[in-house]
């Protein structure tokens, strides 16, 4: 298969870089990370949308360029490699697939252009305390009223809610004689009832627990025409996200290698650098090798993302999951242990990498969720 990228796509990957190194070093991030509580920065935001990165995945009858999951692969590998706070994958991929997804012609252009355009942030709350890597085993109710829906429930490490001005809201529809069917609900982050409890997240993305208490909402704000169960377009939509994030994750991987790579040549023991000891050599060979095969198993996961065989995409993105996530582990472990004392200080990029790659290795599942996912398709 011809993994070589268009002329297009390469300008696309070169412009989020050029646009990242420029506005958001590390220093940068580190003042963005002490101003906000939510990990996000407006200005930051809007610089995105003005390149046009927030349209990536957004229809174009709706503004949109109406990118392929390949072109998210490129922009995802520029933001691991910047570690970017911003909720790019929560708004730009996961919710704007939602709402492309399941919003009606209306929905979508209430929604859509203001997102692209960097005026609205949408969020999904989908995880709950007990779900765990059960992504179907949703409790949040919403039961159905004569003027609309009452939703009850509690979501958990909603990423990047503190930020949203909406939230998407997964929920079993309740109503006499119904199934309970998984719909989506657009709720405001100042509707009655509803109540956030955000925190710092070890990445420093940041990320909330979401209380829903009655919250009322009128008939419109469940997305589609509220016939059909949501659960296809949600698990399209979490495999989307995860494609995205292996994508980060081989940025930051590349970025964490140069960094031990340069400064094993600068650090002395004994007169000469550490990186002329053969053991050191030998560990950072196996780094590259990791690295590369996480870049592989990411292209594999953007083809087969959107894949319409549920069980091929299912597959294929377990595999990819797996594999990145076990380069996430080991690279990040060698490059604090390549760094001494220092690989663990807040003053050196090389800990931050390190935390986003350990909750890259959790996100969407854990590689041990996964690999157990794996065997059982063996069997």
């Amino acid at each position: 298969m011809d993994f070589t990228f268009s002329e297009e796509q390469q300008m696309l990957l070169e412009t989020t870089r050029r646009f990242i190194a420029k506005d958001y070093g590390f220093e940068a991030r580190r003042k963005i990370m002490e101003k906000s509580a939510q990990g996000a920065n407006r200005e930051v935001w809007q610089g995105l949308a003005d390149l046009g990165l927030l349209a990536l995945n957004v229809p174009e009858q709706h503004d949109g360029l109406g990118g392929t999951p390949i072109e998210t692969m490129l922009v995802m590998t520029a933001m691991g490699e910047g570690l970017v706070l911003e909720p790019y994958l929560a708004s730009a991929v996961l919710a704007t697939r939602m709402i492309s997804a399941l919003g009606t012609a209306a929905q979508q252009a209430a929604l859509l252009p203001s997102m692209a355009g960097g005026e609205l942030i949408a969020v999904l709350a989908h995880d709950e305390p007990a779900t765990r890597f059960d992504w179907k085993s949703v409790t949040t109710t919403a039961a159905a009223v004569d003027s609309g829906y009452v939703l009850t429930g509690h979501k958990s490490v909603v990423p990047h809610a503190a930020s949203a001005d909406i939230l998407l809201v997964t929920a079993r529809i309740a109503a006499p004689g119904a199934t309970g069917r998984l719909g989506v609900f657009t709720v405001p982050r100042s509707a009655a009832g509803l109540r956030q409890i955000p925190y710092a997240t070890v990445d420093g993305a940041g990320a909330s627990e979401i209380r829903l208490d009655q919250v009322r909402l009128s008939a419109d704000a469940l997305l589609g025409t509220g016939e059909t169960d949501a659960v296809t377009a949600i698990g399209e939509a979490l495999d989307a996200g995860l494609a995205a994030v292996c994508a980060e994750a081989v940025g930051a991987l590349d970025r964490l290698l140069a960094a031990t790579v340069e400064y094993t040549r600068t650090r002395k023991q004994f007169g000469v650098p550490i990186a002329k000891f053969q053991a050191l050599q030998h560990r950072m060979a196996d780094m590259v090798l990791h690295i590369e095969q996480a870049r592989s198993m990411s292209y594999l996961a953007a083809v087969r993302c959107a894949d319409p065989d549920q069980d091929a995409r299912v597959s294929a993105l377990s595999a990819a999951k797996v594999v990145i996530g076990q380069a996430c582990r080991f690279v990040g472990q060698q490059a604090v242990q390549l760094h001494g004392g220092m690989g663990v200080t807040d003053e050196l990029d090389v800990s931050h990498y390190f935390k986003r790659l350990m909750a890259i290795e959790l996100q969407f599942g854990s590689t041990d969720h996964h690999l157990e996912m794996v065997a059982s398709r063996l069997n």
